[in-house]
């Protein structure tokens, strides 16, 4: 059953991906009539290259996952985890996150790079699947930090893929501003080809940064829900409030990031390329925590991780 729903994500996911790219290439080939580009509307409610057939193709690939998830992380009555189904998770929970982004904002730049990234993770614990079983996963202290903590590093995975985007379209934008732009329209599409048809699927940066910073609000705020009920089940299961590990260091230094960014961009409104990397910084610093623990273990000291 497992491999049926492995290779049912897989193609619905893989089929979004396909339609996706074949439009973006479809537009990339498109010539323009005259001189001057015309200039995008502004996004109407939901994505306009994201019709329903699409929308709902990506619902049942979400539904396929999540069924995968839970029948490969939950058999019987024990929990199977691992940096594999970390990632497999995070990138679930990133790509449901978007589908409920794309009823409002047009984001087509965003689909095109988070779901090969999400077939790419689904398929990892099939490689990787040396995982631990967690004798304590029945706790519900635990249940409520397991759910929490993934919701948040979706929520992170977003707002770092976020990021990316909005240093390629100010790179762009900086690009065109430095006299790079040709005085032909034609040429400037030729030029450009595919990336500049992609860029040009997003919504203003300001809208970008607008939805940036409420997903880092959101994130941050479970985030220190996820600190502190690990802090309660580590009393409840080992009664120790807190060891200083890879996992715990990590996790806190992202918190200590994540909520600088946010009090600088309340207090000075701090935005730009600098903020941004620093939104990548605090991401890379979560994913270690998350992630990179438990593939040092698992894959590279072949030890079980609690």
């Amino acid at each position: 059953m497992d491999i049926v729903l492995y290779a049912l994500t897989v193609l619905l996911y893989g089929s979004v991906c396909v339609a996706d790219w074949r439009s973006l290439r479809h537009a990339a080939a498109q010539p323009l009539l005259g001189s001057v580009p015309p200039v995008p509307a502004a996004p109407a409610v939901g994505a306009p290259g994201f019709g329903h057939g699409l929308r709902a193709l990506l619902l049942a690939a979400l539904v396929a996952h999540g069924v995968l998830l839970h029948m490969t992380i939950f058999p019987q009555n024990e929990m199977v985890f691992g940096f594999a189904f970390a990632l497999s998770a995070m990138f679930w929970l990133g790509a449901g996150i978007y589908w409920i982004e794309s009823f409002f904002f047009s984001l087509d730049g965003l689909r095109i790079m988070l779901l090969p990234l999400a077939v790419f993770a689904s398929l990892l614990p099939l490689v990787f699947g040396g995982v631990r079983v967690l004798p304590y996963a029945a706790a519900p202290m635990f249940k409520l930090h397991f759910v929490i903590a993934n919701i948040a590093y979706g929520l992170f995975a977003i707002a770092a893929l976020h990021a990316v985007l909005m240093l390629a379209v100010e790179r762009r934008l900086h690009a065109l501003r430095g006299g790079r732009r040709q005085v032909a329209a034609g040429a400037v599409r030729a030029n450009e080809g595919w990336l500049s048809s992609w860029l040009e699927t997003l919504p203003p940066l300001l809208t970008l940064e607008k939805l940036l910073f409420r997903l880092i609000g959101a994130g941050f705020v479970l985030l220190t829900l996820t600190l502190i009920s690990g802090i309660v089940f580590s009393e409840q299961l080992v009664d120790r409030a807190l060891s200083f590990d890879h996992k715990t260091v990590f996790a806190i230094l992202s918190w200590v990031m994540f909520g600088s960014l946010l009090m600088a961009r309340r207090l000075s409104g701090w935005r730009g390329r600098a903020a941004l990397r620093w939104v990548l910084a605090s991401f890379l610093a979560l994913l270690l925590a998350y992630v990179g623990s438990r593939f040092v273990f698992e894959v590279l000291l072949h030890r079980p991780v609690v």
